[in-house]
């Protein structure tokens, strides 16, 4: 998977070209770097192939499948739209503008790792990968203490998961004697439930993804270093992130603890429901933007886990669909936030009071990606939910899907409240001015939105 090498690489050239004095250069080249990127990971689906490097077959540590070139494009297309944003998010501070794209590169390369493993270490690889560098950019304001905070709550909360993850991986080996997920599969599907090892080796790398994707009760990190982090690092850890660690499940529970589904779905429809009902009532009281994009995030967590629990009917690709919906949306949003917070000094949603009326143009772009989130046609976010549903009930969760419903009209209460707020109240006369690349972003994400909404059959079928 050559995508993954040459995300590094660019990563490395990133930090090259810190000591050649090229910052300005820095975003066209990253830009032209991932569409090139995006352009080989598009052969790789032309012609999936084992990867070989150095006549040395990689398969037994690195998948390459369908799977893996679907939301490895995805990755790369939400990458490309969050360093677009980085451009005038970071341009006060041009002395750690390579630091802070190549760390993003970096969590860009972990990402792709967590969608290709078919090796527990590897797993854990891309999991650290990924966590180590959202510490970092988590706290990234050294003079922010909100920053500080929030760096140092998901630095301690994150060495919690990897150590149960850690665990959890040792119990598997200790059990089945292989770290590769075909052989775990296979010892899964005659000895797992004989095994009190390998359940409870199954069971903590269930929790520590539960916390990596933030489903409750290990929900209590992402509220406070949602908002505590920079905006466009906050906005990383919804959209890329997130997806890529859903994309991790997917595969574990897929391809090496198939076998003992009976034993993990009763755990995974209770946390998928308590996910769903925590986080659209905890957000229906919540006065800060990032916050509530936050417990918005916790009941998607438990929309997207429905996927999870369809596994025998290879919901691949019902999770990848609602993933590029949730990117394009929740992307959308920030877009139109990050200079609005800018602008106004605050970060709760009566910043947004009075934008129908001084920016049109920018209320509309918050608009549909908030009725995009919310579930409402015809925006993408309305066919996710439907193609996640639709697979539930056909695994026999229409119980746990009536809930999904009921919980998404409850969320709609709290989306209309940012509308509400835009339209029906007045702001100040802050000037809000957003920049050409992020005016594109807008234009992008709810251009795709609305096409997604009207014409699915442009990602649905890929993995």
């Amino acid at each position: 998977m050559y995508t993954l090498i040459y995300t590094c690489c660019l990563g490395l050239l990133c930090l090259v070209a810190e000591i050649l004095n090229l910052r300005k250069l820095l975003i066209p080249i990253i830009l032209g770097g991932l569409a090139a990127i995006f352009f080989v990971n598009y052969m790789d689906w032309q012609n999936v192939a084992p990867m070989i490097i150095g006549g040395m077959d990689m398969s037994h540590m690195i998948q390459v499948d369908h799977f893996t070139v679907a939301f490895n494009g995805l990755l790369i297309a939400a990458a490309a739209l969050l360093f677009s944003l980085s451009a005038d998010f970071y341009k006060d501070e041009q002395h750690h503008l390579s630091d802070y794209l190549a760390i993003l590169l970096f969590i860009l390369s972990g990402a792709m790792v967590l969608t290709s493993f078919s090796n527990l270490i590897m797993l854990f690889l891309g999991i650290e990968i990924v966590s180590i560098s959202l510490y970092i950019m988590a706290g990234s304001r050294k003079f922010d203490i909100r920053s500080n905070e929030a760096g140092f709550k998901y630095f301690l909360m994150g060495s919690f998961a990897s150590a149960i993850l850690l665990f959890g991986i040792t119990l598997i080996y200790g059990s089945s004697g292989s770290f590769e997920l075909a052989k775990i599969s296979s010892f899964a599907a005659v000895s797992g439930m004989n095994s009190p090892m390998f359940l409870v080796g199954s069971l903590l790398m269930v929790a520590a993804l539960l916390f990596k994707v933030a489903a409750v009760p290990f929900h209590f990190w992402s509220p406070d270093v949602y908002e505590g982090s920079p905006s466009l690092v906050t906005t990383m850890m919804a959209t890329l992130v997130k997806v890529s660690f859903f994309a991790a499940f997917y595969r574990l529970m897929s391809g090496g603890l198939l076998g003992i589904d009976g034993y993990t779905n009763d755990i995974l429809v209770i946390v998928a429901a308590a996910t769903m009902i925590v986080g659209n009532l905890i957000a229906l009281s919540q006065e800060n933007f990032k916050r509530l994009l936050a417990y918005s995030g916790i009941s998607h967590a438990g929309y997207m886990l429905l996927a999870i629990l369809s596994l025998k009917t290879d919901s691949s690709s019902a999770l990848f669909f609602y993933g590029a919906a949730y990117v394009l949306a929740t992307i959308g949003a920030f877009a139109v936030a990050i200079p609005v917070f800018k602008a106004t000094g605050k970060e709760t949603v009566d910043a947004f009071d009075g934008l129908g009326r001084k920016k049109p143009f920018l209320a509309s772009m918050l608009t549909l990606s908030m009725l995009s989130l919310a579930g409402i046609p015809p925006l993408a976010g309305f066919l996710g939910k439907y193609y996640i549903f639709s697979e539930a009930i056909k695994n026999g969760y229409a119980v746990l899907t009536i809930l999904a419903v009921l919980a998404s009209i409850v969320g709609v209460y709290y989306y209309f409240k940012v509308i509400l707020a835009m339209y029906t109240k007045t702001g100040d006369e802050t000037e809000v001015k957003p920049s050409l690349l992020y005016t594109i972003v807008m234009l992008v994400c709810v251009g795709l939105s609305l096409l997604l909404g009207v014409w699915p059959g442009g990602l649905m079928g890929l993995p």
